[in-house]
């Protein structure tokens, strides 16, 4: 059982930037992202594998956040820049324990979450 542990999350006006982060109690494939608004489903913000680094980004943040890790604290980060009303969401970091040739958007390929961070972004 790996465990997640998010921070970062807090209100910041239009424009404005944070960094979330997630530290994992255990090593597994990749590290993702999620985020839920009211109202809305989970959905996919960004991923990256431990081993080479790659990522994949929702379209709706590219060009904006940027996820990296750090293999030696075990933690993943999101920066996110340019934030926008509509990022206004709980943030979910998620970790996927099957090692696969892709990185997956979706959430049900995602074995452990966290508990969630809020990040309100104001107009």
């Amino acid at each position: 059982q790996v465990q997640l542990v998010e921070s970062g999350g807090g209100l910041v006006q239009a424009g404005g930037s944070l960094r979330l982060s997630c530290a994992a109690s255990g090593r597994t494939y990749a590290m993702g992202w999620f985020r839920q608004a009211p109202g809305k489903e989970r959905e996919f913000v960004a991923a990256i594998m431990w081993g080479v680094g790659s990522a994949l980004y929702a379209d709706s943040v590219t060009g904006r956040f940027t996820i990296s890790r750090d293999n030696a604290e075990n933690t993943v980060y999101l920066r996110m820049n340019s934030l926008k009303p509509e990022d206004t969401a709980i943030y979910y970091c998620a970790a996927e324990r099957t090692s696969s040739t892709y990185i997956s958007p979706d959430k049900r390929d995602y074995d452990y979450w966290g508990q969630g961070t809020q990040v309100t972004v104001s107009s």
